[in-house]
């Protein structure tokens, strides 16, 4: 007689991050909308001439950019004692800067913060290169498997019933009847202690954490 084990396998990987997207707006308002308008526009070619020497596909610091339209709109704040006021103006574009080089990268955001009025950083994307991303991925699913069979062949053992054959093996969730399928491979990255000024001479320090990759796998095996 055979006993059927179905286990869930598990692996997980860290690397360093190698790209980092910068997301950035520049914003304005006043009570004439032509004024607020062309601030945002000198200030935008302004921080893309910053970014033109450093950009570079292949070798540079920069990898990629691009700069989104110009939004304007217009609202009347109240007052905290419920008075409608004169309306406002604003105007803002974004702006997404690919780096390489991270020091460059907090170099670059440093200089436009300290000496850019409406510039403000909304936030930074980290991440690894695709031929990375795809080899990490590989080796994940592999161990995730074998993962798996470990697991199954301890249950065996612990149950005297000698070495484990798989018969089935899919992304987690896919065994079940339900099939619940969740993503075989997943990738998570975070920024460790956010942006900062250093101690020194004030410069933006960026500190990311590794980006994970893992993989998780369901195998279904027969023992005895």
């Amino acid at each position: 007689m055979t006993t059927e084990i179905t286990v869930r396998g598990s692996y997980s990987a860290f690397q360093p991050p190698e790209r980092a997207t910068v997301r950035a707006t520049l914003g304005f308002e006043g009570p004439q909308m032509q004024p607020v308008y062309d601030r945002v526009v000198r200030d935008l070619e302004a921080v893309s001439a910053s970014v033109v020497p450093l950009h570079d596909p292949d070798r540079g610091p920069v990898t990629w950019w691009s700069t989104k339209h110009v939004r304007t709109w217009a609202n009347r704040p109240w007052n905290k004692d419920g008075k409608q006021l004169p309306l406002v103006h604003h105007a803002s574009v974004g702006i997404e800067v690919k780096f390489r080089d991270f020091g460059a990268l907090a170099r670059w955001v440093g200089g436009h913060v300290e000496h850019t009025a409406g510039f403000s950083l909304d936030g930074v994307t980290w991440a690894l290169t695709e031929k990375v991303k795809r080899q990490l991925a590989r080796d994940v699913r592999a161990r995730a498997v074998q993962d798996a069979a470990a697991r199954a062949q301890e249950y065996a053992d612990a149950l005297e019933l000698g070495p484990v054959r798989p018969v089935a093996l899919a992304d987690a969730g896919m065994l079940g009847d339900g099939l619940h399928p969740t993503s075989a491979v997943a990738e998570t990255a975070f920024m460790r202690g956010g942006a900062a000024a250093d101690g020194g001479g004030g410069e933006l320090a960026l500190t990311p954490d590794d980006i994970e990759v893992s993989a998780v796998v369901d195998g279904r095996f027969v023992a005895g």
